[in-house]
């Protein structure tokens, strides 16, 4: 942890660690350094700039996830020239939902260069995405639209984007089975249940009702999970049914 911390301190490329090791992942020489430490710096380190205005990886997080969102789109454009706006919108879903961000994050082995005071063990999944998309907004901000996108393009879209298989690839099932419904004009609630779990995290019961028949049941650490896990049920129950 002390290593981690320490790389942190030195202000040039030549002799610090901490872009050395990361340069390899870039792809090229960083021009202004603090972006990245902050875009790999979790709220945990307490760290703060020389005006003393608190920083982490959220604020370029948003930065990376709107760059993101560009790239894959003017991808797919160009990618898939006769598909309609509903298409394009669904795979640009898919393709920078939190599961794929979080997978390609964890190949990047980007947890490996945060700044923070607590074990990794402490961190979701989700750390990894946020963390790709920090590092998305730090190239960004730092070299450029046109930098960012060939980074964008040669690290994740060339070997994560599969399109024909990301075609048969359900990233909601809770909005797979309200389509489904709507088509076949059933009614669809998700009612709360009490819940008799004995963990001492909070959970959320609750079951769906398809026209007033429980199809499925489930539990999570809120609502909305509870009701995507409760989709995916039903879905896998009435799998002979829905037409994909």
């Amino acid at each position: 942890m002390n290593y981690i911390q320490n790389i942190f301190k030195s202000n040039s490329s030549k002799n610090n660690p901490f872009i050395a090791e990361l340069e390899p992942l870039l792809g090229f020489k960083p021009k202004t350094i603090h972006f990245y430490e902050r875009a790999l710096t979790h709220r945990s380190a307490c760290e703060k700039d020389e005006f003393g205005n608190p920083f982490n990886y959220e604020r370029l997080e948003l930065v990376g996830d709107a760059v993101l969102g560009v790239v894959i789109a003017k991808h797919l454009y160009m990618a898939v020239p006769e598909a309609s706006e509903g298409y394009l919108t669904q795979m640009r879903a898919k393709i920078v939902s939190r599961e794929y961000l979080n997978q390609i994050g964890k190949d990047f082995g980007l947890i490996e260069f945060m700044k923070t005071h607590l074990d990794y063990s402490k961190f979701s999944e989700n750390t990894h995405g946020n963390l790709l998309e920090a590092l998305i907004g730090a190239i960004f901000l730092d070299k450029g639209y046109r930098v960012c996108e060939k980074f964008i393009d040669k690290s994740i879209i060339t070997p994560h984007v599969d399109i024909q298989r990301l075609e048969g690839k359900i990233t909601s099932y809770k909005s797979l089975i309200v389509e489904w419904c709507q088509k076949k004009k059933k009614t669809l609630r998700f009612v709360n249940e009490n819940d008799t779990g004995i963990e001492k995290t909070k959970h959320i019961a609750v079951h769906l009702k398809i026209d007033n028949t429980i199809v499925a049941k489930a539990r999570a650490t809120s609502r909305k999970k509870a009701e995507e896990k409760a989709s995916r049920r039903a879905f896998f129950a009435l799998q002979n049914q829905i037409e994909r």
